[in-house]
């Protein structure tokens, strides 16, 4: 029996929880406005999903066709390659340069100066001098050689105010022949110091007994190999590496017989060394050895000799001689990328260098074109009948032919500027004149 204080069994359950009474939501009434607000919304989001997947559309279709034109241009250019390849296939441009020296001969013995006959060695010997410095004889010739590479020579001659045929020649053939090259440039700044147009000035009374002439500095060239008297001596196919000899290519005295040279030239007013025609023949001469490319470290020197050399002629005088010029180097080169390398290698900016160049390259130009003499009008209208697209085309000799064009065009055209302006002063002159 259960005792009567327990607690009943629905004391022991959990008591029912009664959730607070919600109050009624008014409900919301929808207008027209929103209606029309919502449909705006959601247009808006198709719209934009609509131009989205036209840019994502448009976008592929311009990459198919930035695809398509590259395939298309690349096509075009494999077609073009394979065309040249076919026009061009022997056809590539060589590089310039020609054997200007052959073998050399065997240089002449360097005869020295009679020591009982040179006035200056017999001088010094007989002066009360001579204990101290004991010349004998026998020490002529190295003694000589000291003063000479020491500048004492030159000094004493200058103070003797004359300078003897066995001084002249062995020192001139010291420049030449000599294989030292320390009494080579001796020799060479001695000639140069002689014939200096300052020392000329300053000192008009020294005799110089005997000058080396025309003849005596071709001897050189042609002992020293050179092969371009003459056409027959010249080939297109000449070879540029020289045959294994010792003897072939230039010698190290060119460089002295360029400066010599190029000396003379400059005291045509003071000694007649060469005659005009000598002049144009060693100006031939001095353009072909650009075409040596073992000459490439005397440029400098071969620019200097070239610009003596034309400056050798008198002003009445150059229109022939640049003429006679022109058609002995037609004569001499080979009509190749040679010839281009001889037109651009007269450099020099003033009035008659500009004239060479300009002759040159026409004269050069109407060999190649095999045609006689014609003006530029002509030559011009020769080359625009040229059809490129010629598979029978040499492109290379094209090239050329246009660089020669454009060499000599510019030189007319400014003496065209000239003319016309020179017409315009007398027009103008004549107008004054009138009123």
């Amino acid at each position: 029996m259960t005792d009567t204080y327990d607690p009943l069994d629905f004391e022991f359950e959990e008591p029912i929880r009664i959730s607070p009474s919600v109050p009624n939501k008014k409900k919301k009434v929808i207008g027209l406005d929103d209606l029309l607000e919502d449909h705006a919304k959601e247009q808006k989001r198709i719209n934009e999903r609509k131009s989205k997947r036209k840019k994502i559309k448009n976008a592929s279709d311009s990459e198919e066709d930035e695809d398509a034109r590259e395939k298309e241009l690349s096509k075009c250019v494999d077609k073009c390659q394979k065309e040249m390849d076919q026009i061009n296939d022997d056809d590539e441009m060589p590089l310039w340069g020609i054997q200007v020296f052959g073998d050399q001969r065997t240089f002449p013995a360097l005869e020295h100066p009679e020591p009982r006959s040179c006035f200056i060695l017999q001088s010094i010997m007989n002066n009360k001098l001579n204990s101290l410095v004991e010349l004998t004889i026998e020490k002529g010739e190295p003694f000589l050689e000291g003063l000479l590479v020491d500048g004492w020579l030159l000094k004493l001659i200058f103070t003797q105010g004359q300078v003897e045929k066995s001084i002249s020649t062995w020192i001139f053939n010291l420049m030449l022949y000599s294989s030292k090259e320390w009494l080579r440039k001796a020799a060479c700044e001695f000639w140069c110091s002689i014939l200096s147009p300052e020392v000329e000035a300053s000192s008009s009374d020294i005799k110089i007994d005997w000058l080396p002439s025309y003849s005596d500095l071709k001897r050189a060239l042609d002992i020293y190999g050179y092969l371009l008297d003459s056409p027959s001596k010249c080939s297109p196919d000449i070879d540029m590496i020289h045959a294994d000899s010792d003897t072939a290519g230039p010698p190290q005295n060119i460089r002295f017989w360029i400066k010599y040279v190029a000396a003379c030239c400059q005291v045509r007013n003071t000694h007649i060394i060469f005659s005009t025609s000598e002049a144009e023949d060693f100006l031939g001469v001095i353009i072909s050895l650009f075409l040596d490319r073992q000459l490439l470290g005397l440029s400098m020197i071969l620019n200097a000799c070239m610009y003596s050399v034309i400056s050798f002629f008198k002003e009445e005088e150059w229109h022939d001689s640049c003429e006679r010029v022109t058609k002995s180097l037609g004569c001499r080169l080979p009509r190749d990328i040679n010839c281009l390398r001889t037109v651009e290698s007269i450099s020099g900016s003033n009035g008659r260098s500009k004239h060479l160049r300009s002759a040159v390259a026409k004269q050069f130009l109407i060999r190649c074109l095999q045609e006689k003499e014609c003006d530029a009008e002509d030559i011009l209208r020769m080359l625009i009948s040229i059809n490129v697209k010629d598979k029978n085309c040499d492109l290379s000799k094209m090239y050329i032919y246009l660089a020669f064009a454009r060499k000599f065009k510019a030189e007319y055209e400014s003496k065209q500027k000239v003319i016309a302006k020179e017409e315009v002063l007398v027009i103008s002159s004549a107008l004054t004149e009138l009123k």
